[in-house]
């Protein structure tokens, strides 16, 4: 099939969209596009075809309009046999491209209507009436669009309640090759890591907080989203035991892995984080570090069941500290949760089984086109 990938807001080479979803489907066979918005220029990429309709520019109002409306044009003019979507601001071109006689498959990495409800950027008062809002445009569009694509169960049975013809839940776990190795304990360092986008959501502040108190050093790698947070954090006392190691590629990622004994992920209980699965979970069990994570009610079933890492009150830096601190003085207990983690990626949340998932329902758009 002639499929594109569609995203106003995600960037080229993003690990779900491009690296997991758009090469596993390139290399099944299909004529695989990806239309993106950076001003970076066209590529031809893992057999990706990448199409650049120009950067983002003017806010998110600008993005939502005229970044959209470039996005909408490039898929006319290539006129594929699925659009997958990747973003919600996307949901009204993707309805017009549906009655151009395309398919659409509508990719949902979270679950919006409870994400804006913690969304900084959208006054507090205006933010239940936005997610019900957000919440009644996607169960509409959900009722006629081909398929969902969920990236949690959770998100997956929300939308089959709300009477999606096609729902399946395509989760983000890691692909093992990148980053399962057979590193030596001994040669990690006494650090700590975090890896992923960066905000006070995903609980920056209370981690940075933690270090004081913490005979180590954090490896801190990701996208900012918040532009004041990261000048505010560097004013705070336990900046001195950062390591800001900017935005990394696949290769920078797996080498931190190699090199850190804890990996932390910390977010906050907003109601999105509450049931997401985040992949930097399972990035750190596949490279076999143990981890320090939320109490989270499904996050606990992960961990507790694979004894590999401790939990922790997120917004609690006394709590993370203590974490660290238990981890790092007891090498051989950490060493042993490591190993289990690894062990319960290779046998429950790699790439490999959510690939076929999503292989095997282009498999059932093709059947019936």
């Amino acid at each position: 099939m002639k499929i594109a990938h569609l995203t106003s807001a995600h960037p080229r080479h993003d690990i779900r969209i491009f690296v997991k979803e758009c090469a596993s489907l390139a290399a099944a066979g299909h004529e695989v596009h990806l239309i993106v918005a950076d001003g970076l220029g066209d590529e031809i990429n893992r057999d990706v075809r990448l199409h650049d309709v120009g950067a983002k520019s003017g806010g998110r109002l600008s993005r939502m309009t005229g970044t959209v409306k470039r996005v909408y044009e490039k898929t006319l003019q290539l006129m594929p046999d699925v659009a997958h979507f990747h973003d919600p601001e996307l949901i009204p071109a993707a309805l017009r491209l549906q009655q151009a006689g395309i398919r659409i498959v509508y990719d949902v990495h979270e679950d919006v209507p409870r994400q804006v409800l913690a969304k900084h950027w959208i006054p507090g008062v205006a933010r239940p009436w936005v997610s019900r809002g957000v919440e009644t445009l996607e169960d509409y569009a959900a009722r006629r669009f081909d398929a969902i694509v969920a990236a949690t169960p959770v998100i997956r049975e929300r939308f089959a309640r709300a009477g999606a013809r096609h729902a399946v839940d395509v989760c983000n776990y890691p692909i093992l090759a990148e980053l399962v190795r057979d590193t030596p304990w001994a040669s990690r360092r006494n650090e700590v890591c975090y890896l992923g986008g960066i905000s006070r959501t995903r609980g920056i502040e209370p981690i940075i907080a933690a270090l004081p108190d913490s005979d180590t050093r954090l490896n801190l790698a990701g996208i900012w989203s918040e532009p004041d947070l990261k000048a505010a954090l560097q004013r705070e006392a336990g900046w001195s035991r950062v390591n800001d190691l900017g935005v990394l590629d696949r290769t920078g990622v797996a080498e931190v892995l190699a090199q850190s004994k804890v990996g932390l992920v910390t977010l906050l209980p907003t109601p999105s984080y509450v049931e997401s699965l985040p992949i930097k979970l399972f990035e750190y069990m596949a490279a076999g570090m143990p981890v320090i994570a939320s109490d989270f009610p499904l996050w606990r079933g992960i961990v507790e069941d694979a004894g590999c890492g401790l939990l922790v009150d997120p917004q609690d830096p006394r709590a993370i500290a203590d974490a660290i601190a238990t981890l790092l003085a007891d090498d051989a207990r950490a060493q042993a949760m490591g190993e289990a983690g690894k062990r319960a990626v290779l046998a429950k949340y790699s790439w490999a089984a959510e690939a076929d998932k999503l292989l095997a329902l282009y498999c059932q758009l093709q059947e019936t086109t």
